[in-house]
């Protein structure tokens, strides 16, 4: 018990493995373990667009066997002997000259034929008959052994590769870092921020019964909400809602659980009562306000969602936040601030922020 707490207490987050890979991921190959959902896959997509010099290469270990790493092929020696060549499969990289992000994902569902093929690759960056570049970055991930989904990475092979415990993002930071830059359904960015403990580790949770939301080993259930899941939901919302009341319930059931569901869709019922981004760019100071505090953080997502895709949104919608709590403000300017939200440059050069930031500073003091 006090080695798990140990461990826990040493997790690492998101943009720390980020530049934890960045700085040693050339010359180490580092084992992300963490639980199911939580985004351990997006890490590549973060590392593609932070060194766009590398070639990004995905390999899920759990569609693989050995013959789909490398097989033998003959070759002629000047016309007089053979020799075998082993070629790589082309998901590798291992056959490009640049440097490359290998992804080798769900290790610990790998069969062990597969996981000794790829031992190679991770500790002497090379594979077949092939040398990966040497400012390569390669990193695994594998699933909580804890959840009981069939990861298992042998003691000795884990001692080869630097382990690093991912650790799950709070409801806070899961909204600011990813639902926000990704641009979620604001609904579904409601039902988080008001029911924070969708994003709880099943390890803090004694009896499955006290989080009917999330997975919990000592208790079966169809579907659960990770990040991934409410992901999955936020598509459903954007895409099915023409569909009958009966058909997106069923959807959405299927996808976050019953009790997340019918919580919900209480936030996109408030949805349809909220002020439109129409009626806040015609009348900033004149367009409703939502009587509760959900209504008014579901409108702060809906304009984060709304504002990179026209940017004359900015200047009435700084006119319409000053009508609000300072809670919901500093929502929005965290969002925006972010530097992977997708307007955010030019949303924090924009006078309108500058302005808000100098009259608003004390917000940035932790003594106020």
């Amino acid at each position: 018990m006090a080695s798990a707490l140990q461990t826990n207490m040493y997790s690492l987050g998101f943009a720390e493995i980020t530049e934890s890979l960045m700085a040693l991921g050339h010359k180490r190959t580092l084992l992300l373990e963490g639980h199911m959902g939580i985004g351990k896959s997006s890490m590549l997509t973060d590392l593609a667009r932070r060194m766009p010099d590398h070639t990004p290469c995905y390999f899920d270990c759990t569609t693989k066997d050995l013959g789909d790493i490398m097989i033998p092929n003959i070759q002629m020696l000047d016309g007089e002997g053979k020799f075998v060549r082993y070629l790589t499969n082309e998901e590798i990289g291992a056959h490009l000259d640049t440097p490359i992000i290998l992804m080798i994902d769900e290790l610990g569902k790998a069969n062990r034929s597969v996981q000794n093929a790829l031992r190679r690759a991770m500790l002497e960056r090379k594979i077949g008959s092939y040398e990966l570049h040497s400012e390569s970055i390669v990193f695994a991930t594998t699933n909580l052994g804890a959840e009981n989904v069939g990861d298992l990475i042998e003691p000795h092979k884990r001692n080869a590769l630097v382990k690093v415990q991912v650790r799950k993002p709070t409801a806070e930071e899961w909204l600011v870092d990813f639902a926000v830059p990704n641009g979620l359904n604001p609904s579904v960015q409601g039902f988080v921020q008001e029911f924070p403990q969708v994003m709880e580790s099943f390890e803090n949770v004694k009896v499955p019964a006290d989080n009917p939301y999330i997975f919990h080993p000592q208790e079966y259930r169809e579907a659960f909400v990770t990040g991934r899941s409410l992901h999955a939901a936020s598509d459903i919302l954007n895409t099915c809602g023409h569909l009958s009341r009966d058909a997106l319930t069923g959807l959405l059931i299927g996808t976050i659980g019953v009790r997340a569901s019918m919580d919900l869709l209480t936030f996109v019922d408030l949805a349809h009562k909220l002020p439109s981004i129409k009626d806040i760019k015609a009348n900033p100071e004149g367009a409703d306000v939502p009587d509760t505090p959900s209504g008014v953080c579901m409108t702060v997502f809906k304009m984060l969602n709304a504002i990179p895709h026209d940017r004359e949104l900015i200047t009435p919608w700084f006119k319409y936040m000053k009508r609000l709590a300072k809670e919901p403000q500093a929502m929005f300017i965290q969002g925006v601030a972010k530097p992977h939200y997708p307007a955010h440059e030019w949303v924090t050069s924009h006078s309108q922020f500058g302005d808000w930031a100098i009259s608003h500073s004390y917000l940035f003091h932790s003594d106020k």
